[in-house]
């Protein structure tokens, strides 16, 4: 794709905060200058904004402002004028009732600060699962030049021997308790082992996978997705974001130019290659959403279908993100997808050049961690999109993290009505369930929850684990973190709290899922099926105020991203009236 750099020197959006001598110039130029900053910083040069979203209560960001340091020393090197700005942080570790609720939220408020403020271009400080997309939202709609900066994974966890997979080992091991084969004390000890240093989840979970997507959309600069949170490169990839954003300010290079049909379709055959997260699926929807490209469910399946797992990774494969970086990072899979043909090579980036040129001459260190096409995890990866009677608007699954054998499987529906009911009954010795049911959770999604809560890859009974079983279909219109596996169907739309047909599934119904065709059936008959949803009444908790009501009222299916209806497309960065 070809860019033409916009004429250098001209007037920035920022000058209309500082440029002159008028009593509103002087006003924003004066309160600025108690930092100590010199008369001539404001002479027409870039502004930077540097989004941070660090908080002591998201620790996956929590090493963010050493960052926001060297970010700004490549922003002054450059000849800009950074200011760090913090930003919503949504956190997956603490937020409740789920962070996916306040992604929006979050994207609507750096949009805001975004239009509002004196800012030529923004640096996205971002690591946390919902900060990438959150900020990548919010400067889609703005289209302001924006580079993403992510704060990288932390180091591998050790017990007793054997690697620990942030996330992934925490569901292993408390199935293991439930089974009876470790003890709450071996539990509490493996905990000071999963998160050993600064940086997100260790393994391909969402936030690896988010920071992979900015990288595979062109969005960060190449090699940014895998270094680790603590090793120096990190924060020289800081660094020389810095210098990078003066100057697409400079040439006006913006969102708008890079988030083009072919970088989707790049990030969701990368997502393929490297066993990424079901949540990218919503995450991407939703920025497609923000600039107005034609993004679907059916690309998802199309781009996806035939790209093979190459990335031996957990959930998926045996390595963490300290492997698969030593090994050469995500330029090597991109450069192996344009090798098989499943890049979209000429895609432009955010260094101005195309994602084949960054990549073409890069080398894997590694073949065990990035592995050839023949010795792929699975020769079909990508995210396997199903539609039938039970999810007339798709569901989804994550086939590299699944069970082959229940790939293709028919059970008897046992029924939570919501994640209480479940939690409620699940470890009984009285539930009538074995292995060969199928698990059915509704009022999980979107509106339900509220905010889509990452519930879906329900703990098995215990009476079933302790049978040596550990997996089991399980359907439900939430996500699940992506440090997790299992042959679990996501994303159900309609949703159960917009009377979709998950809805109205009873226990005793027979449900049949075929994911090689792509299927999943409820087997009842089209007018039984009818019957029950013109009989169905809402049974989700309702919010009457605040933003959860705001949330429910206007939040989009997950086949569409989730959004907030009123925030989709782009609203551009116009400069308001002045204040005073």
């Amino acid at each position: 794709m070809s860019f033409t750099p916009a004429p250098w020197p001209r007037k920035l959006r920022s000058q209309e905060w500082y440029g002159g001598n008028s009593r509103d110039t002087i006003y924003h130029r004066g309160w600025l200058k108690n930092q100590g900053y010199p008369h001539d910083l404001f002479d027409g040069r870039p502004i930077i904004g540097i989004l941070n979203t660090w908080s002591d209560l998201t620790p996956c960001n929590g090493h963010l402002r050493e960052l926001a340091e060297k970010v700004k020393a490549g922003v002054w090197e450059a000849g800009g004028f950074p200011v760090e700005v913090p930003v919503f942080s949504a956190s997956e570790n603490t937020f409740r009732p789920s962070a996916m609720m306040f992604r929006n939220l979050a994207a609507l408020a750096i949009e805001e600060t975004i239009r509002g403020q004196p800012m030529d271009g923004a640096v996205l400080l971002v690591g946390c699962d919902k900060t990438t997309p959150s900020l990548m939202m919010a400067a889609a709609s703005t289209d302001i030049p924006s580079i993403v900066v992510t704060g990288g994974p932390m180091l591998n966890g050790y017990f007793r021997g054997e690697r620990v997979g942030s996330g992934t080992h925490l569901w292993k091991f408390s199935e293991a308790v439930k089974a009876g084969e470790m003890t709450q004390e071996e539990f509490l000890e493996a905990e000071q082992s999963m998160s050993r240093s600064s940086g997100t989840c260790n393994t391909m979970g969402t936030a690896s996978t988010m920071a992979s997507m900015a990288e595979a959309l062109g969005m960060a600069l190449s090699g940014n997705a895998a270094i680790p949170a603590v090793d120096s490169r990190r924060r020289v990839m800081a660094q020389l974001s810095g210098r990078r954003i003066v100057q697409m300010v400079k040439d006006d290079l913006k969102p708008s130019d890079i988030l083009t049909k072919q970088a989707f379709e790049n990030a969701i055959r990368t997502n393929g290659a490297i066993g990424g997260s079901t949540n990218a699926v919503v995450h991407l929807l939703a920025l497609a959403g923000r600039v107005g490209v034609d993004v679907t469910l059916d690309d998802w399946d199309r781009c996806g279908r035939d790209v093979p797992t190459i990335v031996n990774l957990m959930p998926s494969g045996e390595y963490l993100m300290e492997e698969f970086f030593y090994a050469g990072g995500l330029p090597v899979v991109i450069k192996r997808l344009g090798e098989a043909g499943l890049l979209n090579r000429d895609a432009l980036t955010v260094s101005g050049a195309t994602i084949w040129d960054e990549v073409k001459d890069v080398v894997n260190h590694n073949e065990d961690v990035i592995r050839p096409t023949e010795k792929a995890l699975t020769q079909q990866g990508g995210i396997a999109v199903l539609r039938g009677n039970l999810a007339p608007n798709g569901a989804v699954l994550k086939p590299s993290a699944a069970s082959p054998h229940l790939l293709a499987h028919r059970g008897r529906a046992v029924v939570f009505e919501d994640i209480d009911d479940y939690k409620a009954r699940i470890n009984d010795d009285a539930l009538d369930i074995d292995e060969t049911c199928v698990m059915v959770l509704k009022n999980c999604g979107p509106k339900g929850y509220p905010g889509m809560a990452e519930v879906g890859n329900m703990g098995l009974p215990p009476k079933v684990l302790k049978k040596g079983i550990t997996d089991m279909v399980r359907i439900s219109d939430a996500r699940m973190s992506g440090t997790a596996y299992g042959t679990v169907i996501l994303h159900t739309s309609p949703e159960a709290a917009a009377g979709g047909p998950l809805a109205v599934v009873r226990d005793g119904d027979m449900i049949a899922l075929d994911v090689p065709n792509r299927r999943l059936h409820l087997e009842i008959s089209d007018e039984d099926l009818a019957a029950r949803l013109a009989e169905w009444q809402p049974r989700h908790e309702q919010a009457e105020s605040g933003y959860a009501w705001l949330h429910q009222q206007h939040v989009g299916g997950a086949d569409t991203g989730a959004d907030l209806d009123f925030l989709k497309g782009c609203r551009g960065n116009p400069v308001g009236k002045d204040s005073h």
